[in-house]
């Protein structure tokens, strides 16, 4: 048996594919995911594998929206193969457990404008009725998590590395479910999720270690994001927040084997989901399993480990300045400007 798909049936712990590749996501699929995600970069690297797919609809959209701008056709085309990825999840959506959702992310230029993010999100949650939408967990974001939860969307806060970060946004949509059932609104069909970026967390120690001339066993820095989730996650199950935590950006073996057997989610590419099924990796309740003390100890010794871990390491302030936030915002900014010179092919062809 694949391992995800017996992780799955033997333990609370879930798993989405990391992408809206229809191909990749019937893969997913008949192996148990429950739902999909995606991002600027994941959106750009599917337009480019499976272009003819999308082709028709592009030359489309621009023949009709004859004053569109490059971006109107970008958003119309992602939206486009969000809606593609909604579909295909639609059998197995169930709203109350969260399941057959398809995450689409809003526009990484909105990071520092809570209006812009929670008009967006609206607006997508419109889309379709199994879409869950992604923001950051910025300063603009944190307020954005609230007042699109008591519209009624189901979040899914994302370029998130820390505990500090994770706790705020759940307590965002705290406030936001508050609001909603203090006017007699459903919650039932709320599912927010709370995503860490734990390869990205690993990440950021390898870049910032070697700068205070120090070097790290290779397995420390590899344990380094499962740390920073397992902490949240003790957290969220002590305040009973509704949102879940979402595990992403895969680099090893520990980012499943060491995070499984909680009510935790993980959003797997289709290469890791790969890898991991045909790995040896024991399937068990892991998370109740405590690492060797060693690990921890190393890495509370750098503070940028501490502003991760700790509760308290960063401030609301600080979120938009942390190294791995720049890092990713950065990388999905490329990632949406290479989506950009796709559609710029279309709409000005080579003479």
């Amino acid at each position: 048996m694949d391992k995800l798909k017996q992780m799955i049936e033997t333990t609370k712990t879930r798993y989405w594919n990391d992408s809206c590749h229809l191909e990749e996501l019937d893969y997913a699929i008949e192996r148990g995911a429950t739902g999909a995600t995606t991002n600027p970069v994941i959106a750009k690297t599917v337009l480019e594998q499976d272009l003819k797919r999308y082709e028709a609809f592009i030359k489309d959209t621009i023949a009709t929206e004859t004053s569109a701008t490059e971006d109107e056709i970008a958003w119309k085309t992602l939206e486009y193969m969000a809606i593609l990825g909604a579909k295909k999840l639609e059998p197995i959506f169930d709203p109350k457990q969260g399941f057959g959702r398809l995450s689409i992310q809003t526009n990484t230029k909105f990071y520092r404008n809570t209006e812009l993010l929670v008009a967006q999100a609206v607006h997508f949650h419109k889309l379709a009725k199994n879409i869950q939408v992604k923001m950051p967990i910025t300063k603009a974001g944190v307020p954005a998590f609230e007042e699109a939860t008591y519209l009624g969307v189901s979040i899914n806060a994302t370029v998130s590395f820390s505990v500090t970060q994770a706790v705020a946004a759940a307590e965002a949509v705290e406030r936001g479910l508050k609001r909603r059932e203090a006017e007699g609104k459903d919650n039932s069909k709320i599912t927010p999720v709370i995503t860490i970026m734990g390869g990205r967390v690993d990440d950021w120690m390898k870049t910032v270690v070697p700068r205070e001339n120090k070097i790290l066993s290779p397995e420390i820095y590899e344990l380094a994001g499962v740390l920073v989730i397992r902490h949240a996650y003790e957290i969220f199950q002590k305040r009973g927040y509704k949102s879940k935590i979402l595990n992403a950006a895969y680099r090893n073996l520990y980012h499943v084997s060491e995070l499984m057997g909680g009510d935790i989610l993980h959003t797997i590419p289709y290469k890791w989901q790969v890898y991991y099924n045909s790995s040896n990796m024991e399937i068990k309740d892991s998370m109740s399993s405590a690492l060797p003390s060693y690990v921890l100890e190393q890495l509370l010794e750098f503070k940028e480990f501490r502003k991760a871990y700790q509760e308290d390491g960063l401030t609301i302030d600080e979120f938009d300045c942390y190294g791995a936030t720049l890092r990713t915002l950065q990388q999905f900014s490329e990632g949406y400007d290479d989506l950009i010179k796709i559609i710029r092919k279309y709409m000005i062809p080579q003479a």
